[in-house]
């Protein structure tokens, strides 16, 4: 692939994305002529209170709360995924029993599952964490699992021709073959392990940006929700947008 090559596509990526940010504003600002104040607020008046909301001292409060909170969740969610991905996936029987299992706890809404919660581990850090491990941890261990189920069984055949522990083998033969889908399932689990954190904080929790939508919302005050929706959302795409990029690159080296 040539440089020009190289330069033409991240133009083209650039202008779609510019062309998509232009879009949403022109959608935003209609929706926002069609039902006022009371519901929206208009993206120009929004980015102006989100810019004097980052300013202040009881922002960064709220967002050191959620971060924490999602930074546990995210850590908790990656190992026990991992953890539970490369084991069942090395024992076939258990990875054929268990995959429709955890396909059918992924498809189950996690609200119903929010009382059990708050009546396990209250309010607080805990239960943020608890819902956000809860809908990042699903598919982190099945990208993980169909990895290592799908992996070349000349390299498995050749760690035994070598005699390799099984603990050589999962760094040395396992972990390069199943990174690139371990990082995708990281990204999916990235976004989802933020969702949960943001309802949790909204369910249980007097902290963090959720608990700031929600107050929001409570109190009707439309300048803050909106506001704080865009930070959140504008946060999740620049994370996303890194983490794919990694994850196309990670592809990419494999297939090479």
């Amino acid at each position: 692939m040539t440089t020009q090559t190289l330069k033409s596509g991240a133009g083209g990526r650039l202008l779609d994305a510019l062309v998509l940010v232009g879009l949403t504003v022109l959608v935003w600002q209609a929706l926002y002529e069609y039902v006022g104040d009371s519901a929206l607020t208009s993206p120009l008046m929004t980015l102006d209170y989100a810019g004097s909301l980052v300013r202040s001292a009881s922002f960064w409060s709220h967002a050191q709360a959620t971060l924490i909170a999602f930074a546990c969740s995210l850590a908790i969610s990656i190992a026990l995924g991992v953890g539970l991905g490369l084991l069942l996936g090395l024992q076939r029987f258990a990875g054929d029993v268990a995959e429709p299992i955890f396909v059918a706890l992924y498809t189950i809404p996690k609200v119903t599952l929010y009382p059990l919660i708050l009546l396990i581990f209250g309010l607080g850090l805990s239960a943020k964490v608890a819902f956000g491990v809860i809908h990042g941890v699903v598919p982190i261990i099945l990208f993980t699992l169909n990895a290592v189920k799908n992996i070349n069984p000349v390299l498995l055949r050749a760690s035994r021709v070598m005699r390799l522990s099984r603990w050589q083998t999962i760094a040395t033969v396992l972990a390069p073959a199943v990174m690139p889908e371990l990082i995708t399932g990281v990204r999916v689990g990235f976004s989802l392990t933020m969702l949960g954190v943001l309802i949790g904080e909204m369910f249980a929790s007097q902290r963090g940006l959720g608990f700031l939508i929600i107050n929001g919302i409570s109190l009707h005050n439309v300048r803050m929700t909106t506001a704080v929706i865009l930070i959140v959302v504008a946060f999740a795409i620049a994370a996303n947008s890194l983490l794919l990029a990694f994850d196309r690159r990670m592809h990419h080296a494999a297939s090479s």
